[in-house]
């Protein structure tokens, strides 16, 4: 069987984790990049044998040889290159958030419909092997009813100050707060109903980047779940990792504790590294990638191939979106605020 030809629109840090896994796949003839900065996308080209190298997707989509492509652009900029993309006939792996607005995913879920074409959206806590081994014992019966739960995924501000020049036009709930809200939905196999949410916008403002701090919200699900959810951009610099990331769970029949981040499996201290090491989201052994942010993308090249449904498909992105459109909501208006729910 032929392999399909998948392509990358953005080279950027997350990217490179889709630009490797495309190369180590034997089902996939990696064919392209585009990147606004084509040095980048030439580098990474370079790396991985690709032959087209663009700064326009359009040049990517219009090529016969592109099956499927994975959209990792900064948030701003998903909706009108997943249109494009779903019209142009082409499978689609997206980052999250699917989009920021209720309008805008509606748009790439339709022209996705309309075309026929796979769309998912890379929610990988699906994959992450902690949340997974507690989806299965809910769905067993062996924790019982899901009661309550505290969900944290905060990042250090190098993230906003140095990772993201885009991060003023985005803020950590999108950045972060979706792959909360996915992973929420997806245990308690349930939606949030209304939220009430805080934020503030001080310190990393003083430091020239016009984004929240950080998000604190509490999320009411329509069968009685509660869950408390935190979302941070100002964690220090002088942390040993990157990011934090703990999940509780209080069930009827038993209770969970997830740590993401700090969880001592492997600390290097080097002249020039400290802390905890990745060994879990996209680490490489033997020369390939591996972990539960790679098996995602992975599972996006088996539903392209195989003609599988994707495990986090567009709705799940706009369910995720409509969550933290709410939280935004309540943020601003100090009152709680009720989840719209649209109809594709």
């Amino acid at each position: 069987m032929a392999k399909k030809g998948f392509a990358l629109i953005g080279a950027g840090i997350w990217g490179q984790t889709h630009a490797k896994t495309y190369a180590s796949s034997r089902e996939v003839k990696f064919v392209g990049i585009c990147d606004t900065n084509l040095d980048r996308a030439k580098e990474v080209a370079k790396k991985y044998g690709v032959k087209h190298i663009t700064a326009d997707y359009r040049e990517l989509l219009e090529s016969d040889s592109v099956d499927a492509v994975s959209i990792v652009t900064p948030d701003p900029y998903h909706t009108e290159i997943a249109v494009a993309a779903a019209e142009a006939g082409k499978h689609v792996l997206i980052e999250k958030p699917l989009a920021t607005r209720t309008e805008d995913c509606l748009a790439i879920l339709r022209a996705a419909k309309k075309a026929g074409i796979k769309l998912m959206v890379d929610f990988h806590n699906r994959w992450n092997p902690p949340f997974a081994k507690i989806k299965r014992a809910l769905e067993n019966g062996e924790l019982g009813t899901p009661l309550a739960a505290y969900i944290r995924l905060s990042d250090t501000t190098e993230v906003p100050l140095k990772w993201l020049p885009w991060a003023a036009k985005s803020s950590v709930l999108w950045f972060l707060g979706s792959h909360c809200v996915d992973a929420l939905r997806w245990v308690f196999e349930d939606e949030v109903e209304s939220v009430f949410a805080t934020s503030r916008s001080t310190y990393l403002r003083s430091l020239g980047c016009n984004t929240p701090d950080f998000f604190h919200s509490i999320l009411q699900f329509r069968k009685g779940g509660s869950v408390i959810m935190e979302n941070a951009w100002i964690i220090s610099e002088n942390a040993p990792i990157i990011f934090d990331f703990k999940f509780e769970l209080l069930a009827t029949k038993g209770t969970c504790y997830v740590n993401g981040s700090h969880h001592g499996m492997f600390e290097r201290y080097t002249a020039t590294e400290r802390g905890y090491a990745d060994v879990a989201v996209a680490p490489e052994v033997h020369g390939k990638p591996v972990g539960f942010g790679v098996e995602s993308i992975r599972h996006f090249i088996e539903c392209v191939v195989d003609d599988k449904e994707p495990l986090a498909t567009g709705l799940d992105g706009l369910r995720a979106t409509e969550v933290l459109l709410a939280v935004l909501e309540s943020c601003e208006s100090g009152a709680p605020a009720k989840v719209k729910l649209n109809t594709v």
